[in-house]
């Protein structure tokens, strides 16, 4: 007998300024990565991203709101540092409790579905 592994639903929320996608899952898991590697070389790393491309979405999230969610300081005696700061992380916190809710209001339609699924 063939068993599947249970399905996963996943909500995407992205939340567009122009074309471009201010704040959406994977600029949420980076914040959330340099939260906890301390840097953004480390959550890029973690995250299995060049730097290069953590710079830029970090840039283009700061740009996108109106408190930065990350600050670096550049050299002294220990190098510089990375900090979410506690705009970034009230953004993280908010932007988790929308999935949560959003997972919770549709948890009838969510057992409908998987229950319609082949297993």
């Amino acid at each position: 007998m063939n068993t599947l592994p249970p399905p996963r639903f996943q909500f995407r929320l992205r939340v567009y300024r122009d074309a471009g996608i201010a704040i959406g899952p994977g600029k949420i898991a980076l914040l959330e990565a340099i939260l906890q590697a301390g840097s953004i070389t480390a959550g890029a790393k973690q995250m299995g991203m060049s730097y290069r491309r953590a710079w830029l979405l970090v840039d283009e999230l700061n740009r996108s709101l109106s408190e930065p969610a990350v600050e670096s300081a550049t050299g002294g005696a220990h190098g510089g540092g990375t900090v979410v700061t506690e705009a970034g992380r009230e953004l993280i916190r908010r932007y988790r409790s929308i999935e949560a809710k959003a997972h919770a209001a549709a948890a009838d339609d969510i057992a409908a579905v998987t229950a319609l699924l082949a297993s």
